[in-house]
């Protein structure tokens, strides 16, 4: 997650997440067995490798800035921004604004950083026309080129195969992605987050969905509201967790009880609590709420994002292997050729 702004009057809100834990979460339709991750991706296509238990793949595309290209960067749907790194900028030839006069909000805290201006970014129907892109370098970027800001989007659509490491931006989700997954309709908040209404142990939760978080999150509200009688005696472990920023912050991780999203139960699911900066920025303070992130997400066969209608969809584990083959957009073998 990423919010940005320059000087008192712009912001840019950036989602990425990194902590030295590693579990398994488990996500299934009601009445269904849970689906089995596959087997790790090779680093080479990175698209979106399958969560294991000691790696959390993130969502890479292949994006041409000012017709070069392509470069990888992360599909944030918590970021309201694009960002791009400090090594592309240089083989850009790109001149960096002389003060950081943009201040980044992330999940740990904020700092102000200098940002570029670009002519053309461009990702498969994605186009946007002379914007500035925050200078960001973080370990959590992983060597990716920049970050995407999905967060921003208003007509387009995200759709993930995990199984064939193979995404898509388009205009519409395709049919065929439709017809083989369950649909749940989100809604869209003021800095552009798809949030779905959730249950966890009961409690009414708000959920962020976050494809830069590599952990799922929660604030300390909803903590409070689990400690229930018979969870006194859970064991929480405390971790360091990374965000956008230089700040580090400290968390408790205790498993959460039965998640459910509609129809669909999400189990053995390690959240993370805290005081988090990125909750006081999205004013999720008073009320319980979480971030989903790909220690979740990328168990699903497939994820689709439909910003326009505010919908997502997941793919059931019985969804046809060639579900993605109609879908116009980025594929993994476009990105093999860089």
């Amino acid at each position: 997650m990423l919010l940005a702004r320059r000087g008192p009057a712009r912001a840019v809100c950036l989602g990425l997440l990194l902590l030295a834990f590693a579990g398994d979460a488990a996500l299934s339709a009601a009445n269904e067995p849970a689906a089995t991750p596959p087997a790790a991706a090779s680093e080479a296509l990175l698209f979106a490798s399958p969560t294991t238990r000691d790696h959390i793949g993130r969502i890479v595309v292949p994006v041409t800035i000012n017709g070069r290209g392509p470069f990888r960067f992360i599909v944030d749907t918590g970021a309201n921004h694009s960002t791009i790194s400090p090594g592309l900028v240089q083989t850009l030839g790109l001149q960096p604004s002389a003060v950081a006069s943009i201040v980044l909000d992330g999940i740990t805290g904020s700092g102000q950083v200098t940002f570029v201006t670009v002519e053309r970014l461009q990702a498969g129907d994605l186009t946007i026309e002379e914007t500035d892109l925050p200078v960001v370098s973080a370990d959590v970027m992983g060597g990716a080129d920049g970050i995407l800001g999905a967060a921003g989007f208003t007509t387009k659509s995200l759709m993930v195969d995990f199984q064939h490491n193979r995404v898509a931006i388009s205009r519409a989700v395709a049919a065929a992605v439709r017809a083989e997954s369950t649909k749940i309709h989100a809604l869209r908040l003021t800095h552009g987050l798809i949030t779905l209404q959730t249950l966890v142990g009961g409690v009414r939760v708000q959920a962020v969905i976050d494809t830069g978080s590599e952990r799922s999150l929660g604030n300390l509200a909803l903590r409070d509201a689990l400690r229930m009688p018979g969870r006194r005696g859970a064991v929480v472990q405390v971790t360091s967790v990374y965000g956008a920023t230089e700040k580090i912050e400290s968390g408790e991780i205790q498993f959460a009880p039965t998640i459910v999203i509609e129809s669909l139960r999400i189990t053995d699911v390690a959240i993370v609590y805290g005081d988090f900066h990125i909750f006081k920025v999205w004013e999720m303070t008073d009320k319980p709420a979480m971030i989903i992130g790909m220690d979740v997400l990328g168990t699903v066969p497939a994820l689709g994002i439909d910003f326009e209608n505010q919908d997502v969809y997941l793919a059931s584990v019985r969804g046809s292997d060639n579900m993605f083959a109609v879908m116009r957009g980025i594929t993994g073998d476009q990105m093999q050729k860089k």
